[in-house]
């Protein structure tokens, strides 16, 4: 077995990495608070603006899990090299786009040189650090995933309204670039073996069809009133059909373009497993806690990202510490505290009401951070564990894009939900004004001053307002129990978690 292989300068190839994954995990939000402006420049409706962040997402989801076959092909360093150049000169094709149709192709061609490169970024992380150290690695890079999507509507925000909505594009032109020449340079002398697997058409035309359907059916589905809409219940079935035809195939080809033999290996299944859910339970918070905030409370799309950005301040902190000294103790017990950690923090949101303060939010937001900084590193760690270094790309494709999926079926179930309980609670609460209920007339004759048609409207906006809170607690009070119940979800998993060591070539 030859000696693996060290760059030249280790921290410039981290960086270089670390800033192509920073870039590509913020761009899945940089352009959400953007969308009315898009819209309006473009000339479109805010419906239609709404296939930027689904062209993108669709496109991603179908990438992800053709990270192993397109590193056999083409090997690590090629692969992520081209797809971070790719990235770049796609971000520009968007900022000069023209109108809405070229803007939504060239983030659909943005989004599938996406997938491979967080996979990527993780082998190649693993593969140049020495097994003391690779969970400082992967440390960096779950801090990474973090910080980004937190960063990515604040600075969408603050572009958006201070310069003009293309700068979200053209910033990645430059990292890119930068990014994509470090590692081309420090990575230049790795020896890397590939081979010409034949091309599983079956397995890739199912997989396109499959998860490019089911992406559009959650993304669309709110918007649609779900199985109400003959889109919806049409764009379900193609799905259902092609994914079971593309999941019979793959199970069965002899060299498939997904390999799902991966979930042989306990821990890679396990860990899987829990990092499905639980980025589906923290997707859930990051995306119904802004919502809220502007809904309920009235906050700018600005007001909100800060209230909501004190998440990232303890994984910041504490990255390098886990890091470091997270392979001393037991994973599934470091994994087991983050969950009662977001549990607990979900359980408090469960509490929140009307008239609560920006601190008190921001303070629960905090806390969430150290459940989170506790979270992706040993999760990452375990199912990484007892997959051998051939398969680590193949492994963290697959991984990342079941995570994506998650994010993306949480992101329409809790929105869902959140509406549905709303209806349902404001019939409750309706039910009691009445003409009947001396509280109900007396509150409308004093909020009115005479005008009952106005109390009337102020009562229903109140029951609303009350209707979604409570919902809001409800949702959060699931998502308690979520977490918690994944503590025995971790422990299916079984040591040693050490990752693989292997050959410089990335394959054996």
């Amino acid at each position: 077995m030859s000696t693996a292989f060290r760059p030249p300068n280790l921290a410039l190839t981290t960086i270089g990495l670390s800033l192509a994954t920073f870039m590509q995990v913020l761009d899945t939000t940089i352009a959400n608070v953007s969308l009315p402006t898009i819209a309006g420049n473009l000339g479109v409706s805010s419906n239609q603006s709404t296939w930027v962040i689904t062209s993108f997402a669709v496109s991603m989801a179908i990438s992800l899990p053709l990270t192993g076959f397109l590193t056999r092909r083409f090997g690590e360093v090629k692969l992520f090299v081209w797809s971070t150049l790719l990235f770049a000169l796609t971000s520009f094709l968007c900022g000069v786009s023209q109108s809405m149709g070229m803007l939504i192709l060239f983030r659909a061609i943005q989004g599938a040189v996406a997938g491979p490169m967080y996979p990527i970024t993780q082998s190649l992380l693993i593969s140049i650090y020495p097994p003391a150290k690779r969970g400082m690695a992967l440390a960096l890079l779950a801090m990474v995933t973090v910080v980004a999507p937190i960063a990515g509507p604040i600075l969408g925000g603050v572009i958006t309204d201070n310069y003009s909505w293309p700068w979200i594009f053209f910033i990645n032109v430059p990292i890119g670039i930068f990014a994509s020449s470090v590692v081309a340079a420090q990575m230049r002398e790795r020896v890397e073996k590939t081979e010409r697997p034949k091309i599983d058409y079956v397995g890739l035309i199912t997989l396109i069809i499959g998860v490019g359907a089911l992406q559009v059916v959650l993304d669309k589905g709110n918007d649609e009133d779900w199985f109400n809409s003959t889109f919806i219940v049409v764009t379900s079935i193609i799905s259902a059909i092609a994914l079971a035809v593309f999941l019979i195939w793959e199970l069965t080809d002899k060299d498939p373009i997904v390999d799902l033999k991966l979930f042989r290996h306990r821990n890679f299944s396990a860990g899987t497993l829990a990092l499905v859910l639980a980025y589906a339970a923290f997707f859930s918070i990051g995306l119904l806690v802004p919502l809220w905030l502007q809904r309920n409370l009235g906050y700018t799309s600005t007001w909100a990202g800060f209230a909501t950005a004190p998440l990232g301040v303890i994984p910041v902190l504490l990255t390098f510490i886990v890091g470091k000294y997270a392979h001393r103790m037991d994973l599934r017990l470091l994994a087991s505290a983050a969950f009662v950690v977001m549990g607990v923090t979900c359980f408090m949101r469960s509490d929140f009401y009307l008239g609560i303060d920006f601190t008190h939010v921001a303070l629960v937001q905090l806390i969430q951070g150290l459940g989170v900084a506790l979270f992706f590193m040993p999760v990452l760690s375990i199912l990484l564990s007892d997959l051998q270094q051939n398969e680590i790309a193949a492994g963290s494709g697959l991984a990342t894009f079941l995570r994506t999926l998650g994010g993306s079926f949480a992101a329409s179930i809790t929105t869902f939900l959140w509406e549905h309980r709303a209806v349902v609670h404001h019939a409750q609460l309706a039910e009691r004004i009445n003409p009947y209920n001396p509280v109900a007339t007396g509150a409308i004759e004093q909020l009115g001053g005479g005008n009952d048609q106005l109390a009337a409207g102020m009562i229903n906006g109140m029951i609303t307002q009350q209707g979604y809170q409570i919902a809001f607690n409800e949702v959060f009070h699931m998502l308690g129990w979520i977490f918690i119940a994944l503590v025995a979800v971790i422990w299916l998993a079984k040591p040693p978690f050490a990752a693989k060591a292997g050959p410089s070539s990335g394959g054996h």
